[in-house]
């Protein structure tokens, strides 16, 4: 995490109290920059989110998973015969006059 203080100083246990409040408050998320800006007796903090990384999750024979990477050679099998089902549709739009 970045952290930038301009108009004045901040100690590091104010800094980390700060930064504590937000992880706090935001949970969820991973902050990438924090912009503090001291003005007088008041402290304006901006930060930025980071991306979060995530798995693409599927259902593989009746498993919720990301990769098949931890299958045995029973599910691999499983998931190499796996049948794809597709609905033909031959409907023709027509025009009423």
């Amino acid at each position: 995490m970045k952290i930038n203080v301009t108009g004045g100083t901040l100690s590091q246990h104010e800094i980390d109290a700060y930064v504590a409040h937000l992880k706090e408050n935001n949970p969820d998320k991973y902050i990438k920059t924090v912009d503090f800006t001291v003005d007088g007796e008041y402290v304006d903090a901006k930060f930025t989110y980071d991306c979060v990384p995530f798995e693409r999750i599927r259902r593989i024979t009746g498993y919720l998973v990301g990769t098949v990477d931890r299958f045995n050679n029973g599910k691999r099998a499983e998931v190499e015969d796996r049948v794809t089902h597709t609905l033909a549709c031959d409907c023709a739009m027509e025009e009423i006059a």
